[in-house]
């Protein structure tokens, strides 16, 4: 059984930065065979996604975060991070991790709230 535990959101200003965690239970074989993201609510599906790293440390990210986010990650730690800058008000929302194909059990998320 897999685990993924979200933290680090919270309330901040526009142009302010954020670092959000996502944690994971069981092998570190699983962040080193796939691919990870971190993913928002979308119209038309469950989730969207924000950003991704692979098993080959090849890093992609959606149109409103590039430039803008970093996604990183420590296998040992089975850890995925996402460093937020800039941040703007349509940035809010809850984010949540999963591989990419998002076949694990979704975690509760963390919420990410931009407001002057």
């Amino acid at each position: 059984q897999v685990q993924l535990v979200e933290s680090g959101g919270g309330l901040v200003q526009p142009g302010g930065s954020l670092r959000l965690s996502c944690a994971a239970s069981g092998s570190s074989f699983f962040f080193s065979l796939y691919t990870m993201g971190w993913y928002r609510p979308a119209p038309g599906k469950q989730r969207e996604l924000v950003a991704r790293n692979t098993r080959d440390s090849v890093t992609n990210y959606s149109d409103s975060g590039k430039g803008r986010f970093t996604i990183s990650k420590d296998n040992a730690k089975r850890t995925v991070w996402l460093q937020m800058n800039r941040l703007r008000p349509e940035d809010t929302a809850v984010y949540y991790c999963n591989n990419e194909n998002q076949n694990l059990s979704w975690g509760q998320g963390t919420q990410v709230t931009v407001s002057s």
